[in-house]
């Protein structure tokens, strides 16, 4: 059966490492919006050059230029079977555009196709998190000083990087993350809930079990 899914849940609660074991497990493609817009940019696009100028402003990217961005990369033949997406919808009026594009597209996948998988997990271990997470500017790996530190302090384990704290890994910037989640994106908690397509799973575990959670809440067996 056709699948589309999307991760809710606050920064840092794991949707991406978990995005990436899905997309692999399943072997549909991983999404990624914030990814889409940069190559956008880079390739220099027409709608990557919109984008550009309200980044280069510091402003949001309005939700016009982000639902034609995804719709572009939904009409793709590889999305035909299902898709992971990562970073959208993120509001209740990204939620609806999703429900237009998936109309226009009429690609076998319709808005009862979806699966919103809702990361829970308190604030207070999230700011943990990110104060003490560190990433690879180069092959974009995560690591945890506490949980998951590298083998070498401030070097990629896999390719000896030096790792860096992104700007908005602080315990101030996380604070008001949390509140534009609070604001934006959890209404979508009662959106998909509402429709039936909602599944709730524990994030404040570790990767390998949040893991497993996942593939039993979307009934997948899994691999040895």
């Amino acid at each position: 059966m056709k699948k589309a899914f999307i991760f809710l849940g606050p920064p840092g609660c794991g949707k991406g490492t978990q995005t990436e074991l899905l997309a692999k497990e399943l072997k549909l493609p991983h999404i990624d919006t914030g990814s889409l817009l940069r190559k956008n940019i880079k390739e220099g696009t027409e709608i990557g050059l919109v984008a550009k100028g309200y980044i280069d402003k510091g402003q949001l990217v309005p939700l016009d230029v982000v639902s034609t961005v995804i719709k572009n990369r939904l009409k793709e033949n590889d999305c035909n079977g299902g898709y992971i997406l990562d970073g959208f919808p993120r509001s209740l009026q990204q939620a609806q555009s999703l429900d237009n594009i998936l109309d226009e597209l009429n690609k076998g996948i319709s808005k009862e196709d979806i699966e919103a998988i809702y990361f829970d997990i308190p604030n207070e271990v999230l700011i943990e998190r990110l104060v003490n997470r560190r990433s690879c500017p180069k092959c974009g790996k995560i690591y945890n000083l506490k949980t998951s530190a590298p083998k070498t302090e401030g070097k990629c384990d896999d390719c000896n990087t030096d790792l860096i704290q992104r700007k908005d890994d602080t315990k101030e910037t996380a604070v008001l993350r949390f509140e534009t989640y609070e604001k934006e994106t959890k209404p979508l908690l009662e959106f998909y809930t509402k429709r039936g397509n909602l599944k709730k799973i524990n994030a404040n575990q570790s990767i390998d079990n949040v893991w497993k959670d996942l593939l039993k809440v979307i009934e997948i067996k899994e691999t040895v």
